[in-house]
């Protein structure tokens, strides 16, 4: 499905939202586009980088965005597309970040004399915002997993954390990647023609993928020191496991070896005496009892 909307002075965006190589390859031999971004397009693990033709002189940037639904209980994100030739902005969408085309929608709507340029940035900086409620509600749920783990380490809680941890890896590494992207374009050639204002919007759109690198940053350092603090836990508990085994192990040998030393066929003491049981209860009672005060000694 191909949208084509008019703003600024002789400007069109247009939208195609598909995942059909055909539909793309169609779009860019009509707009004269080399046919290698399509693989670009395509490629969900594309990373976020940017491209210039001299000849076409066509800027292509693929910018990392939130996908708004969770995949294996974590969320991830995928590129999008930003073409910019002649007076035309493409973008390329599919079902998963087609709610930024909206988003996209509703600033032109407010701002319809944007320029190429102006609209591109501002577009970025709309997608860079997205992050940050995917942010705060993992924060929100790592400080609801904290509390369950202090409640209860179990193996259910462990796996909530994983996926907080999972999924924040995705998001530093998108966020550090738009980061990158956006000052390759400051030091392009490109940066050479832009107005004052365009580079006014390009240093907000960078102020803010920074602020989003070091809020991303900062809750993936917290999720890796929690998941080693239970890491840590969960050792000392099996220390004290492994413990409490081997005293019992220990203190389990005394009426085994004397129970055992009585059993013999041979003449032994105690064995015409009626209360003998009685008597060799009693010493595997108070070796036990000393050895339990020896080892108790030994483990503080």
């Amino acid at each position: 499905m191909i949208t084509k909307k008019a703003f600024g002075i002789d400007n069109t965006w247009i939208n195609l939202n598909t995942r059909s190589r055909a539909e793309l390859r169609t779009l860019y031999k009509n707009y004269g586009i080399d046919s290698e971004v399509i693989d670009y397009t395509l490629d969900k693990n594309e990373r976020a980088h940017l491209d210039y033709d001299q000849i076409t002189k066509t800027l292509v940037v693929i910018f990392n965005v939130p996908n708004s639904e969770k995949i294996d209980n974590h969320y991830e994100t995928l590129p999008m597309t930003f073409i910019v030739k002649d007076n035309q902005l493409i973008t390329v969408t599919n079902e998963k970040n087609h709610y930024v085309f909206h988003e996209m929608e509703k600033y032109l709507e407010k701002f319809p004399d944007s320029t190429i340029f102006s609209f591109l940035f501002s577009s970025l900086f709309l997608i860079t915002d997205l992050f940050f409620p995917y942010i705060e509600e993992m924060d929100k749920s790592r400080i609801f997993v904290n509390h369950k783990l202090k409640e209860k380490t179990s193996k259910q809680n462990l796996l909530l954390l994983s996926d907080l941890e999972i999924g924040i890896v995705y998001l530093v590494a998108a966020s550090k990647q738009n980061t990158v992207l956006l000052e390759q374009i400051r030091s392009h050639a490109v940066y050479k023609g832009l107005t004052a204002s365009e580079k006014e919007q390009l240093e907000d759109v960078v102020i803010e993928a920074r602020q989003l690198v070091e809020m991303t940053g900062l809750s993936a350092q917290i999720l890796q020191q929690l998941s080693g603090t239970y890491n840590n836990v969960l050792n000392n508990t099996l220390n004290d496991t492994m413990r409490i085994l081997t005293v019992l192990s220990v203190l389990l040998t005394i009426p085994t070896i004397i129970t055992g030393f009585f059993g013999m066929n041979m003449p032994l003491p105690l064995e015409n005496n009626a209360s003998g049981w009685v008597i060799t209860i009693a010493m595997s009672t108070v070796i036990w009892l000393i050895l339990s005060w020896i080892l108790r000694k030994f483990m503080k």
